[in-house]
């Protein structure tokens, strides 16, 4: 009877850590294939915060990991294009342990109370500079606000739920405040006929020799289609010119010309003597204005670790190869008189490229993830990009190699 009761405990146990870890992952999920209900993602944010903190501590372990692993599977996938792909088991399980541990220490003191203010603390960590684990996603499509203050507001909401009868209307109470009453930010659209480029290459064919005049010619297919068109700005994705560019002294030569008809924007390379850069470029009637990345990868772009273990991990996995080089701050365009603000791909999800717009209300996201696709990555991505956009009351055009892209307003 005894060992009965046991299973029956244990399964329990892992059943209440499953359960709450799909909770937690459920928006990504019903957003990549766009189911997008107000009402039913409410009720399953709300539902996970429940779960957070009423769960047993192992449960929340396994909650941690489950998340850990519905969220970020993904990421492992990099690395077939770096031959490492005896990696990717051990990459996916590492996500799922790091989150386990958080999700750990959300009970390190065993008081209700304690695990309240944990869950809000969250929001505040980003393992290894990497902040794409935001609880307050749970709620970007549906009736809450995405704020600190009203997540802050929703866990003191089901906190009171877990508490006696009389507490509990507490509950309606602090629910209330957290809705999201605004209305959307009415943000113009420049005045400007914008082809976003779509490209469609495979990362294992990106970067090989023998392709690349192919994607170069692809490229300029796209630019002259833009201009046959009548259109003003042409954007093309991350490393859409996969070379160092500024290097390319014909292919310099070649856009600037093309700049005279129409502006081009295209993500690729560059190099100076600090090393290699992650850039964009900007040609507009003859002239190149190269914006180079801010906030790199980690793990993808630089190691965010004391330099003897990065040039350690540097030696040992990608013979070798050094870390990107960066720039200190953000880059505007300035497009017949518009102001735009330059991300590639990662920082466009980070609050350093949204610093000081004063009055920048565009921005320009390039993006390649041909290293991640088929995945939610992509839909990640997005849900970021709604959460910043909403943030900081701008309009993000996002123009992407091998997923969809898209405009995102306030």
């Amino acid at each position: 009877m005894f060992l009965v009761k046991q299973v029956n405990f244990n399964k329990t146990i892992i059943i209440k850590g499953l359960l709450t870890a799909i909770l937690l992952s459920c928006f990504i999920y019903l957003s990549h294939f766009k189911i997008e209900i107000k009402l039913l993602n409410s009720i399953l944010g709300l539902a996970s915060i429940y779960m957070l903190l009423t769960i047993p501590r192992l449960s929340l372990v396994i909650a941690g990991f489950f998340t850990g692993i519905l969220w970020f599977y993904w990421i492992a996938f990099s690395f077939v294009y770096y031959e490492l792909s005896y990696l990717i088991p051990f990459i996916t399980i590492s996500f799922g342990l790091v989150m386990a541990l958080l999700f750990f220490l959300i009970d390190f003191i065993k008081k209700p109370i304690f695990r309240a203010f944990a869950i809000f603390a969250l929001t505040y960590i980003e393992p290894f500079s990497f902040n794409w684990f935001k609880l307050e996603l749970l709620f970007i499509d549906s009736y809450f606000n995405t704020s600190k203050l009203a997540f802050a507001l929703i866990i003191i909401s089901m906190f009171f739920l877990t508490r006696k009868l009389k507490y509990k209307p507490l509950a309606i109470v602090f629910l209330l405040f957290a809705i999201d009453y605004s209305k959307p930010i009415e943000i113009k659209e420049p005045k400007l006929k914008i082809y976003m480029s779509k490209l469609n290459i495979s990362q294992s064919l990106k970067w090989s020799n023998k392709n690349r005049l192919n994607i170069i010619d692809r490229n300029i297919d796209e630019i002259n289609n833009a201009i046959d068109k009548g259109y003003d700005l042409v954007i093309l994705p991350e490393t859409a010119f996969p070379l160092i560019l500024n290097k390319n002294q014909f292919l310099m030569e070649f856009l600037k010309k093309k700049s005279i008809k129409i502006d081009i924007i295209t993500g690729a390379m560059s190099s100076d003597k600090n090393g290699y850069y992650n850039s964009t470029f900007h040609f507009s009637n003859t002239k190149v204005k190269i914006a180079n990345k801010v906030v790199l990868v980690p793990f993808g772009e630089e190691i965010p670790l004391p330099k003897i273990l990065t040039n350690f991990i540097n030696k040992i996995f990608f013979d070798g190869a050094q870390d990107y080089s960066k720039a200190t701050l953000p880059t505007n365009f300035d497009i017949n008189g518009y102001s735009f603000r330059n991300a590639i791909c990662y920082e466009a999800t980070t609050d350093e490229i949204f610093q000081n717009l004063n009055k920048t209300k565009y921005i320009i996201a390039i993006s390649n993830n041909a290293w991640f696709v088929p995945s939610i990555e992509p839909t990640i991505q997005k849900l970021l990009m709604k959460y910043y956009a909403k943030k900081y009351g701008v309009i993000i055009y996002h123009i992407v190699n091998k997923s969809d892209n898209f405009i995102i307003k306030p």
